[in-house]
């Protein structure tokens, strides 16, 4: 449920940075997929642009509300005009904190589709406790970061629970996630890459403050694992660790909700085919990690993809993701995954508007401050995804071939 502050306000949701490429996507989804007298509107800095994407979704009577990112007290006006805001702006580090500080002063929800941790951290060190006083919640990394991999491990834990015949795994459980996908990339996601890559001292910073505040759990243990490049039989692949926010996003909620077990494991790996692939994936990324901090290399870099481009529809069409997961607990193994079609652009908005219409409509365990998805929303999301065409399975057995593009 919405905090009471948000309870009567004119708009269910406001999408803010609708005309961005994935702000678009999302305007879109909205439109076609909103439940009927869902009020909702679409903010942005450029008015004109804003009446553009109104005509092209058809909705002329579709309400605009114009606002700058370097604007506090428009921003406080959306907010209060909300229960429920969505931001695609980024980089998040850069734009994203006055929106995050409005709706938490307002009690209004927040949703975006960040993998920047240091914008995450600095949000919980900042706002949170704002957040839970005024009855907000605030998540972060409701996109491909970091929704498949943090509802995936909640399905897996449920399922481990099944198979053990227990409401609460009460052992150890390890899980690890491996990840497959066939896709490209707009200029957004990679200026806010290159953004992170540029500033490691930052991010260490900001990750040891959150840590030093926030709240851990009582008698129970939450552990990340990263092991090198390797062969994996579960994966069926090569597999190689993932820098990427999705492993802290999952052991956030594991420390959030007790039915991860007292005592829970988990590791994060890209899945290839070939290891070449995989040593070749590695060097790309340090390559890019070490341009990023070399401003006349960066600037390089971050002309081969303008902020504002991404893949067409054709390319999007494409695209897929799988993520494998593999559970021990109790004695008992199971896998898991999660697929879905293009995961930069077309299910990141589906998520993301999906996850703004479970806080908007569904009814959730009351909570408020910075929440994971799972924390937040749990299996209400799961529901809506799967609906929405994202799939959640169990396999039957280990497979005997790497994650690839699920069909259903």
């Amino acid at each position: 449920m919405v905090s009471e502050r948000a309870s009567e306000r004119p708009y269910d949701l406001v999408l803010f940075g609708a005309t961005g490429f994935t702000g678009g996507l999302t305007a879109e989804y909205l439109a076609a997929q909103a439940p009927e007298g869902c009020r909702w509107a679409v903010a942005g800095r450029n008015r004109a642009k804003l009446e553009e994407l109104r005509e092209r979704l058809g909705k002329p009577e579709l309400p605009l509300l114009v606002a700058d990112s370097a604007d506090p007290a428009a921003l406080a006006e959306v907010a209060r005009s909300a229960r429920v805001v969505i931001s695609t702006v980024g980089p998040y580090v850069r734009y994203g904190e006055p929106l995050v500080a409005a709706c938490a002063e307002a009690g209004t929800d927040y949703v975006d589709l960040t993998g920047e941790p240091e914008f995450v951290d600095t949000m919980y060190t900042r706002h949170h406790a704002r957040a839970v006083a005024t009855g907000a919640r605030l998540l972060h990394a409701c996109g491909f970061d970091s929704v498949p991999h943090d509802l995936g491990v909640l399905h897996t834990v449920r399922e481990l629970a099944r198979v053990t015949g227990r409401e609460q795994l009460d052992g150890p459980v390890t899980i690890e996630g491996y990840v497959r996908v066939a896709g490209t990339f707009s200029g957004g996601t990679f200026a806010s890459t290159l953004t992170a890559f540029s500033r490691p001292a930052q991010m260490a910073q900001a990750a040891k403050a959150r840590r030093a505040v926030e709240e851990r759990p009582a008698g129970r243990r939450v552990h990340g694992v990263m092991l090198g490049p390797r062969w994996s039989k579960d994966a069926h692949a090569w597999v190689v660790p993932l820098p990427a926010i999705d492993q802290q996003i999952i052991l956030r909620s594991a420390a959030a909700l007790p039915q991860y077990g007292p005592d829970f494991r988990y590791g994060h790996y890209a899945a290839v085919k070939r290891l070449p692939i995989a040593l070749a994936g590695i060097a790309g990324v340090a390559g890019i990690a070490v341009g990023a901090q070399i401003p006349p290399l960066r600037r390089k870099l971050e002309e081969l993809r303008p902020s504002g481009a991404g893949p067409d529809a054709a390319q999007r069409a494409r695209s897929w993701f799988t993520v494998r997961f593999s559970g021990e607990a109790g004695g008992h193994h199971v896998w898991t995954e999660v697929s879905g079609g293009d995961p930069g652009y077309g299910e990141t908005a589906k998520m993301l508007a999906e996850t703004a219409l479970c806080l908007a409509y569904d009814d959730l365990p009351k909570a408020a401050g910075q929440l994971t998805t799972a924390a937040a929303c749990g299996p209400a999301l799961i529901d809506r995804l799967q609906a929405a065409g994202i799939s959640f399975r169990v396999l039957d057995a280990r497979p005997a071939q790497a994650p690839g593009h699920f069909t259903g």
